[in-house]
């Protein structure tokens, strides 16, 4: 699971994100599902911009909390913890807290309407390096990942 920023009308929003996959490598492209009924939704097909946020493992009791969350709408009284960091070339911030942020621009919407998938291009690749490179661990049912 990942988290997904958004920004839109002055309010950056933050959500849990499970579906996702790589499209193709050059240019880079991920595909995405967002559900409509969230803000998030919105201020992506407004936008069309975002920033994928890869979490460590130990980020996950707080990846799950924001997934479990009613509101999506990310502001100092509820941020989860989690910071936001300007980004370089989108609005939506990074996640400090994550090793590695995708920004990310809308480059196809044509399973929008029927699917919610978004498929995304990144536009530039972050990683923290004081932060450490996740280490392989084994999921139930998934086998090995880095």
């Amino acid at each position: 699971m990942v988290l997904l920023t958004t920004a839109h009308k002055g309010r950056a929003n933050v959500m849990a994100m499970s579906w996702h996959m790589m499209v193709e490598f050059e240019p880079p492209l991920v595909a995405c599902v967002v559900s409509n009924a969230n803000h998030s939704f919105a201020g992506l097909r407004a936008t069309k911009e975002c920033v994928i946020a890869v979490p460590a493992l130990e980020m996950a009791l707080k990846v799950v909390e924001v997934a479990t969350a009613q509101a999506v709408t990310w502001t100092s009284s509820r941020n989860f913890g989690l910071t936001a960091v300007p980004a370089e070339r989108v609005a939506p911030p990074l996640v400090a807290e994550c090793f590695a942020n995708l920004e990310c621009r809308v480059a196809d919407t044509r399973l929008v309407n029927g699917y919610n998938l978004f498929v995304l291009e990144v536009l530039k690749a972050w990683t923290d390096p004081a932060k450490k490179i996740p280490r392989p661990s084994t999921i139930a049912g998934h086998g090995r990942f880095a």
